[in-house]
């Protein structure tokens, strides 16, 4: 049985939380505005509590006292590189909701995800407004990159963490240690590519001989299925992979050794960390987003460790 429970909002397709429940949490909540995300969480674990529904109108005092992680990716955009990093600005920053349901539910920890532009200088300010809120209610957060290719991941996925903690609790975590090399896109996506003959399957491994560029989800305002900007979808390029799209199928017998694939959504989410048991659902372009948008799977698991790990040593 799990040791921690959690609560987890802006939960998308699962990745914090599959992560999270590898490293020992219990969720007592997923909280996800997006149907197809929605779906997607019921579909493989039926026995989460999932709950659909706009953040602002959900209130989170009935967990008081009963949670020990309170988790989420608040959406990236108003920080993110590729879009105005409006931050405070944007209307879809939910840093102030979040901490208002922090304040109602008072849980034992604290962990955020977020895109590198958050460490910009230019959200310096905010950030230290993230952090005098969390002092308030008596955490300490500390804030760290993390690349997902430190924890096995294939792509070269920086994502920003905030771990708040009590004091005590604090002065006891440390950052998880890199776990060692990730697998090339060939290495990883070989047994995908042959699976239906395809004669250029081995070569095209050969070929995709290093880790993937960070896979893009878009928004329903920006993007469809593809692998993101053009500046990625030269990267892939240069892996053997055509970015302009995501495919339906992998390449079979009759295709010519010298095609260039589309990933398949399977095949994305691979890249992303998720296991093939965990089933992305809906459609190919709501699917697509769902595992472009998500958090790895093995860094959610890496630093939900440490979280326990510090918990454990407070107790």
């Amino acid at each position: 049985m799990a040791a921690f429970t959690s609560i987890e909002i802006c939960a998308g397709a699962g990745g914090q939380a599959l992560g999270l429940e590898k490293a020992g949490f219990k969720h007592l909540a997923l909280v996800e505005i997006e149907k197809p995300a929605c779906d997607t969480l019921r579909h493989n674990r039926p026995q989460w509590n999932v709950i659909e529904g706009d953040l602002h109108s959900w209130d989170a005092t009935e967990y008081e006292g009963r949670v020990d992680l309170f988790a989420g990716g608040v959406p990236c955009p108003p920080f993110s590189k590729a879009g105005k990093q409006l931050g405070a600005l944007d209307e879809r920053n939910l840093f102030p909701r979040a901490l208002d349901l922090i304040a109602q539910c008072k849980p034992r920890a604290v962990m955020f995800e977020n895109v590198r532009g958050l460490l910009d200088p230019a959200f310096d300010t905010y950030r230290e407004w993230i952090n005098g809120k969390l002092r308030d209610m008596g955490y300490e957060p500390q804030w760290k990159l993390l690349q997902a290719s430190d924890f096995g991941v294939p792509q070269l996925r920086p994502r920003v963490i905030c771990v708040a903690l009590p004091p005590k609790a604090a002065a006891a975590f440390k950052w998880p240690e890199p776990s060692g090399s990730a697998p090339t896109v060939g290495d990883t996506l070989y047994d995908l590519m042959a699976s239906k003959g395809w004669p250029g399957a081995k070569k095209w491994a050969a070929g995709a001989n290093a880790i993937a560029p960070t896979l893009v989800g878009g928004s329903k305002k920006h993007g469809g299925p593809d692998l993101g900007p053009t500046r990625s979808k030269r990267a892939w390029l240069a892996l053997g992979v055509d970015g302009g799209g995501v495919a339906n199928d992998v390449p079979d017998s009759t295709t010519p050794e010298d095609f260039i694939p589309k990933l398949t959504v399977k095949m994305t989410a691979r890249i992303q960390g998720f296991p093939d048991s965990w089933e992305i659902t809906g459609r190919k372009t709501s699917a697509y987003r769902q595992v472009g948008n998500a958090f790895p799977p093995p860094v959610a698991e890496a630093v939900g460790r440490q979280i326990c790990k510090a918990l454990e040593a407070t107790e």
